[in-house]
């Protein structure tokens, strides 16, 4: 009998963690119940991570002329980050193909040029049927879809508010910052 009670407590111990998973899937808002590859490594990156925090998604691409918008971007995340928000990076192809490298190209572009350090996901499709499931949403939920390069949108904590703003929307804009400040309380 005794020699049974380790393999007990160790069942235990992993249905107690199959649990605490649950438990946190529960509190993962639907939009966010996706997971990318990272761009760096491919490693899973799953969404739910930023429950509870204000996150803004960008599509980013290193060949067009709002690439700029990676220096304030990542500015606004270290800015914030400390404040719960986040900086998603979705490097896509999707407009005037000015994103054509390869991922290791695009994170070593982001890293070494503007020193990029908020989250980005390996390249993904943004607009239309073959946009990524999360996109979809995005657009959806928003009422607006990606029309070009580096379009914002921002998720409230809950993730059931999302508003967006175009490519022209800069990341130090003022009814951005206003919005994110607003969602950050």
């Amino acid at each position: 009998m005794l020699s049974k009670l380790p393999l007990f407590f160790s069942l235990a111990g992993l249905l107690g963690l199959g649990v605490v998973s649950e438990a946190r899937a529960a509190e993962c808002p639907p939009l966010l119940q996706h997971s990318f590859p990272k761009l760096q490594d491919a490693t899973p990156m799953p969404l739910c991570q930023y429950a509870g925090k204000v996150v803004l998604v960008v599509n980013t691409a290193s060949y067009c002329g709002f690439t700029s918008q990676y220096d304030s971007l990542e500015k606004l995340y270290a800015r914030l980050k400390g404040r719960g928000l986040v900086v998603l990076g979705f490097p896509s192809n999707d407009f005037g193909e000015q994103e054509p490298g390869a991922d290791k190209e695009i994170a070593d572009f982001c890293r070494l040029t503007y020193g990029v350090e908020f989250p980005m996901v390996a390249k993904t499709v943004v607009k239309g049927d073959a946009a990524n499931p999360f996109y979809k949403q995005l657009a959806e939920i928003s009422g607006s879809r990606p029309k070009w390069n580096f379009h914002k949108y921002l998720i409230d904590r809950s993730g059931r508010q999302v508003v967006a703003y175009s490519s022209l929307t800069k990341p130090d804009d003022s009814d951005l910052l206003a919005k994110i400040e607003e969602f950050l309380k």
